[in-house]
């Protein structure tokens, strides 16, 4: 399916000029600098959302091989051709090195230098489409003798021709103010991963009690007490229910949410659907084989599986304060350590729930606390959103100029 793009729906008003079919060859060249004398020493990953990016930065640490001297150079603004499938990309992806530094990458990838910096950053734009990159590369595949599937990289550079804008005024702008969406939605993407790891090291801080809460009249609250599970929970497998309750979906992701909300469909009979189990607002379930916690929140009144072990507050309890303990590096720690062989199949039941103390503050610090973290709770929320936000209009006016 080829673009055929001549005048973009969205457009700069100044520019009148058509867009002209090109050919990849008529503006990368390949080039084959290898990194022969070691001059090079960072190494370069391909990512889908962040592009060409330091490996470790990346992945945590380098898959780099000990000699790197036949590594391929890249400079900034070369554009890289990775060959390896990843999400939604079953043939590569196409990124030009944003970076103000140069780097190498493994022989497998194709480097290219582009007629100019502007042309580099639309192919990347353009490419960011898993469908203009399905569309453009799908008719280049070669299968080999073991089904594997290969590209080469003179194909890659004769394939169907794709339009784009052939002044470089209009390039340049285009260019630029692409990079502007993209510069926020790197803002707000580090804003969400700094709010993310604020909670995350501010929540530990609270559950060791590193960090405690006031009462209202500035004293402290009682020292926390630590109970068994079963001290504040308890299981209940209520199959009392009618056909006008949903069906959660049990998840990690999630919670315990209608099956609808996820698109999660699963046939059952309407003999199975009688022994599921009543789950009420407010509910924790345990999730089975998790090692995420195990243990999810339900917001709605529903039915589950009886697989499922729902569990009840005993006591005045703050829900949000153990949702948030359940998913603590403590609580799960704690929970592989009595489950040692969960791997070879063991469940997570009650009983071994009940064995694990929990903490047990005073309701009122309890409710402190759970305000506290539900507040930066509700700043990645509405960062996450403007960031959803960004990315959407971004989708949307690349189809609009790349259609």
């Amino acid at each position: 399916m080829r673009n055929t793009n001549t005048k973009p729906v969205l457009r700069f008003p100044e520019f009148k000029e058509n867009w002209k079919p090109v050919q990849l060859k008529e503006i990368l060249k390949e080039h084959k600098s290898r990194n022969t004398k070691n001059l090079v020493e960072e190494v370069f990953s391909v990512a889908k959302e962040k592009g060409v990016i330091n490996q470790i930065e990346h992945l945590g640490r380098s898959y780099a091989s000990d000699d790197i001297s036949n590594y391929k150079v890249v400079y900034p603004n070369d554009v890289v051709y990775t060959k390896s499938p990843t999400a939604g990309f079953p043939f590569g992806i196409i990124k030009q090195n944003k970076l103000d530094r140069t780097g190498v990458v493994s022989v497998l990838y194709a480097v290219f230098k582009p007629k100019n910096i502007e042309l580099g950053l639309l192919l990347d734009f353009y490419f960011s489409s898993w469908v203009n990159t399905y569309n453009y590369l799908v008719p280049l595949v070669h299968k080999g003798a073991k089904n594997t599937m290969n590209i080469g990289n003179e194909d890659f550079l004769n394939g169907a021709k794709i339009y784009l804008p052939t002044e470089k005024e209009e390039q340049k702008k285009i260019a630029d103010f692409l990079i502007q969406i993209d510069n926020r939605i790197a803002q707000l993407t580090e804003k969400k991963e700094h709010l993310e790891l604020y909670k995350k090291g501010i929540t530990q801080k609270i559950f060791s009690q590193k960090l405690r809460f006031k009462d209202e009249n500035g004293k402290d609250f009682p020292e926390w007490k630590y109970l068994n599970g079963n001290k504040l929970f308890e299981p209940i497998s209520n199959k009392n229910h009618n056909s006008d309750l949903p069906i959660l979906a049990i998840s990690q992701e999630f919670g315990a949410v209608p099956r609808e909300m996820i698109n999660y469909h699963i046939s059952v009979t309407e003999k199975s659907v009688d022994s599921y189990k009543v789950v009420e607002k407010g509910d924790f379930i345990i999730s089975l084989r998790s090692f995420q916690g195990g243990i999810e929140y339900s917001e709605y009144n529903g039915i589950c599986s009886p697989a499922y072990i729902i569990l009840r507050p005993k006591v005045e309890i703050s829900d949000y304060f153990f949702k948030t303990y359940f998913k603590t590096n403590n609580y799960i720690q704690e929970l592989c350590r009595k489950l040692e062989g969960i791997r070879d199949g063991k469940m997570i039941s009650y009983k071994y729930f009940s064995e694990i103390k929990l903490p047990f503050p005073h309701i009122k610090e309890q409710e402190k606390i759970a305000s506290f973290l539900n507040e930066i709770s509700q700043q990645i929320s509405l960062v996450n959103e403007q960031l959803e936000e960004t990315r959407t209009f971004k989708k949307a006016l690349l189809s609009k100029l790349f259609c």
